[in-house]
């Protein structure tokens, strides 16, 4: 089991405990971002490549499928984090051997609920895909690509708890190989399946999930070659930890799963301005994430960061890490806004949007784009809380913004001006959670510091657990 005795290699491992944070934050985003908008640019590829067909349907049913996508994505994101934060602060503390026990058991129920996933969800496809507005041809496409790319969401949860466990060890470079790799495959069969075998949307799926595979080759190889940091959980340390787990796991996935919700009623809402919004909703799904992918790595790159500080009871270090963060988040999101309203023809151009679809795209670059410096904060602030132990304030803060803070502005915004106003009020929802939800982070590192060690008050178990037991069942858990 774990072990009280820090040793030289135990040290290493917890690299975020010194040196300066902007570094650590801009090194551990930089190289998260390369990954991770090469798994969004070979997305937006896959449109590109479908757009081709000449096939408006085509284009539609990819921006159904991709919401539905980013659902059960989004499950496997929020109990990535549960083992990210448990492994950072477990080497924060120099506990190498749970730490390894942890990455262990993470990979194991990231396994098991993704196939749970995938049993529940199947059967439902169809009716979930009509549910979002989708007719006709457009929906038979739809379920058919999910039909082929749900059953491999085991295969992918399991890449990224990897890839997120690569982070909390610090070796961004691996984590960055790991979507790296995937993506680069994916970007060579998608135009061989697509056209090469003339398998149209159905070869996007099936590029799509031989890729998956590549992400859990890359990230073993990582963890049990380079860094010896998974251990075989027993069948007893499993059922006792799993508690411990969703305590995290849970209130993060229901972070994660509140984007979708959002999204998805911004989809339905596009659809009742036709199957040219919905494309045109489409594209911007898959800009989104290729522009602002320095956010989305930002949020998981501070993770680790955060974690191994507060399992060393480096306090101060979480408060310059958030600020740090925020800087970051304003210059590169002002620079990425200027650019997308400078080549907003250009981009619209390269999908062969026109009418509606092109109105969307336009209005996104020039103006809606801005409102991700809100975005960026709300991302960060729920890092904060669930690397913290306050994972329910990033579930209260997320389903907000994804309620109150798009329902009534996209309901409005369509109302008064159709498809552009509810791509505004999507943007303007952003704001007033954004800002109060960094506020509130900062409210809680200031009172985790304020406490005598940080046990006072605090969620996260710090101390050493004795002898036989782990983090989880010290009698310190997390306190939700």
């Amino acid at each position: 089991m774990a072990t009280n005795v820090m040793t030289g290699a135990n040290v290493q491992q917890a690299k975020f405990v010194t040196g300066s944070t902007m570094r650590h934050v801009i090194t551990m985003t930089a190289t998260g971002s390369i990954g991770l908008v090469a798994i969004f640019i070979v997305d937006a590829l896959n449109l590109f490549y479908i757009s081709l067909l000449g096939q408006l349907e085509l284009a539609a049913a990819i921006g159904y499928a991709g919401t539905l996508l980013f659902f059960s994505t989004s499950i496997a994101i929020g109990l990535s984090i549960a083992a990210t934060a448990l492994t950072a602060r477990a080497l924060g503390r120099g506990q190498r051997g749970e730490a390894r026990e942890i990455a262990g058991a993470s990979i194991a129920y990231m396994l098991i609920l993704m196939i749970a996933t995938v049993a529940i969800a199947f059967p439902f496809l169809g009716e979930m895909v009509r549910m979002m507005g989708a007719q006709s041809r457009t929906a038979e496409l739809a379920t058919e690509f999910m039909q082929i790319v749900l059953p491999s969401l085991p295969v992918l949860g399991t890449g990224m708890c990897l890839g997120a466990l690569l982070h909390a060890v610090g070796d961004a470079k691996r984590a960055m190989y790991v979507t790296l790799g995937a993506g680069a495959l994916t970007a060579v069969l998608d135009p061989i399946f697509i056209f090469g075998f003339d398998l149209g949307i159905h070869g996007a799926a099936i590029a799509t999930v031989i890729s998956r595979f590549v992400l859990v080759a890359i990230g073993l190889h990582g963890l049990i070659r380079v860094h010896n940091l998974i251990a075989l959980p027993s069948l007893g340390m499993m059922s006792r930890e799993f508690r411990g787990f969703l305590a995290i796991g849970l209130p993060a996935l229901m972070t994660q799963i509140a984007t979708p919700v959002g999204n998805t009623y911004v989809t339905t809402t596009m659809a009742e301005h036709g199957d040219a919004a919905v494309a045109g909703w489409a594209v911007v799904g898959r800009l989104i994430p290729v522009a602002f992918g320095a956010l989305f790595a930002l949020s998981g790159a501070i993770g680790p960061i955060l974690g191994q500080n507060y399992g060393a009871r480096q306090f101060d270090r979480l408060m310059s890490t958030m600020r740090d963060s925020l800087i970051f988040i304003m210059i590169y999101t002002l620079v990425v806004w200027a650019l997308l309203a400078l080549f907003r023809n250009q981009i619209a151009d390269l999908f062969g949007a026109e009418g509606a679809a092109r109105d969307v795209i336009v209005f996104f670059c020039l103006f809606v784009a801005g409102s991700f410096v809100f975005n960026g904060m709300l991302f960060v602030a729920n890092a904060a809380f669930n690397n913290l132990g306050f994972a329910l304030y990033s579930t209260v803060f997320n389903w907000s913004r994804s309620t109150l803070g798009v329902i009534p502005f996209v309901w409005l915004g369509a109302h008064w001006y159709g498809a552009e106003g509810a791509l505004a009020g999507y943007g303007l929802g952003a704001v007033v959670f954004g800002l109060a939800a960094v506020i509130v982070s900062f409210r809680v590192i200031g009172n985790i510091g304020t406490h005598d060690g940080g046990d006072a008050g605090t969620a996260i178990p710090i101390r050493t657990p004795p002898a036989g037991q782990s983090a989880f069942t010290s009698g310190k858990a997390s306190t939700l």
